[in-house]
């Protein structure tokens, strides 16, 4: 069967949002190139997949760590005319306060959540303006708008992705391309697990379900949102946030001091 969709790319394919998402988009009618590290996790993923919507599944093994790896997606996203969306959603999260955090893992975090996401992001957005069509999804987190509640470099990496999102759509209008951020809050994956914390010991008030988190981020897209908070009930909040970031406008750029610094201006 051949999709009418066309193919979804999908990073950090083998478990948590990623697979998710593989798994919403596959009942979409999708077809899919999974990527991750672990090959014999998307190998069953896709089969599943592929058995359960009649969708085509393909493997990409990537460790989107290591910079050949990253240029073997680019090089996918680019030459594949097929592909029409891509979730741009690989990352790694921190093990702990910052000040306790071992520095070369911070660079690790650096490097896959902002050095290859935008790599990846600004290669599919070029490859989709020529075609004149497509669609990127970027993983961000709500810690990019609060960062003073979680470890500093891992918020600024998620600020990073948000602020490429925003500053792509501008550039993106009337090209035909979607872009749009998805900011979670916690949600229940392996990431806690891998940096040896559980999720079971935060509120659990506070913890979504992954499945959620994704149908919601979807219906997001959906509707055309470019920001997307899938916990924010009152859409009025963030428009508010925007208009005040709207109203500094003005004063970010000025050719003299602000009188309250008491700056006396070379003649």
């Amino acid at each position: 069967m051949t999709s009418t969709h066309g193919t979804a790319l999908v990073t950090g394919a083998s478990s948590g949002i990623g697979a998710v998402y593989a798994d919403r988009l596959a009942r979409r009618g999708y077809d899919l190139i999974l990527v991750a590290r672990d090959v014999a996790r998307l190998e069953k993923l896709g089969e599943r997949l592929a058995g359960d919507y009649g969708v085509t599944a393909q493997v990409l093994a990537a460790d989107l760590g290591d910079r050949a790896d990253v240029r073997k997606v680019e090089d996918r996203l680019r030459q594949d005319v097929g592909v029409t969306l891509f979730v741009n959603n690989a990352g790694i999260g921190p093990n702990g306060p910052l000040l306790q955090n071992d520095i070369d893992y911070l660079d690790r975090m650096v490097d896959l959540n902002v050095l290859t996401v935008n790599r990846l992001a600004v290669a599919a957005a070029q490859a989709f303006v020529q075609r004149g069509s497509g669609a990127i999804i970027n993983t961000a987190s709500v810690v990019a708008l609060a960062p003073h509640f979680f470890n500093g470099t891992y918020s600024a990496t998620k600020a990073f992705v948000l602020t490429l999102t925003e500053s792509l759509a501008a550039e993106l209008a009337g090209t035909g391309v979607r872009i749009q951020a998805v900011l979670p809050g916690l949600t229940r994956t392996e990431i806690f697990d891998r940096v040896g914390d559980s999720i079971d010991a935060l509120d659990q008030s506070r913890v979504m379900e992954v499945g959620d988190m994704v149908d919601a981020a979807l219906a997001g897209f959906d509707q055309g949102e470019l920001i997307t908070v899938p916990s924010l009930a009152d859409k009025a909040l963030y428009d508010a946030y925007e208009a005040a970031r709207g109203a500094l406008a003005p004063y970010l750029s000025l050719n003299k001091p602000a009188p309250r610094y008491g700056v006396r201006s070379a003649a």
